[in-house]
């Protein structure tokens, strides 16, 4: 369950920041940058903060 909402909440966040990009301002593209090279690091280091935060909520595995 807590992978199906990181993935959703890093996609959320992508498709967010591309919009307000296009709409509001191109530094928002940051954010999108932000969350790949969060997804990267926990890709190679097999942590990541969004599943500790879910553990502590009580999200089952």
């Amino acid at each position: 369950m807590q992978e199906r909402i990181v993935r959703a909440v890093a996609g959320t966040l992508v498709l967010i920041s591309v919009l307000l990009s296009i709409y509001v301002n191109v530094n928002w593209l940051f954010l999108a940058g932000f969350v790949g090279v969060n997804l990267i690091q926990s890709s190679l280091t097999k942590w990541c903060l969004m599943t500790d935060i879910l553990c502590k909520l009580g999200v089952p595995k």
